[in-house]
């Protein structure tokens, strides 16, 4: 049995869903793109907070505890929410991977030399 490319088939499934609810996002001129990677970002936004609501963070509250089963969940509404942006800027699976290839690149050079100071241009070749 042939194993089915993971991140492709997100990105199928997440394509799909945001017809279903009436986004298209494939065809979005720059106002609309604007606009929908403000949507997600914000969604973004309240998916971490509900992911750090998931952990006990608040040090002088003895009743929290670890969910981590919601954690995971939120986790999993993160991807929903950034697959749609990388989808209104145009991205595919592929390119997904080979952007985050090279960022990984990109960060582990900055490592070996320390990081010591920000260089604004290693990153604009992703």
């Amino acid at each position: 049995m042939e194993t089915q490319d993971q991140l492709r088939e997100l990105f199928r499934m997440q394509a799909a869903l945001n017809l279903r609810i009436g986004v298209d996002t494939s065809s979005m001129d720059d106002a609309e793109k604007t606009r929908w990677i403000l949507n997600y970002c914000r969604a973004m936004t309240q998916e971490i907070a509900e992911l750090t609501d998931s952990v006990p963070w608040k040090w002088w509250a003895k009743y929290q505890k670890f969910d981590e089963q919601n954690a995971r969940v939120e986790v999993v509404d993160l991807f929903h929410f950034l697959i749609s942006a990388a989808q209104v800027l145009g991205m595919s699976a592929d390119d997904l991977f080979s952007a985050y290839v090279k960022k990984n690149e990109v960060n582990l050079r900055r490592q070996d030399s320390g990081y010591t100071a920000k260089d604004h241009g290693d990153s604009a070749h992703i």
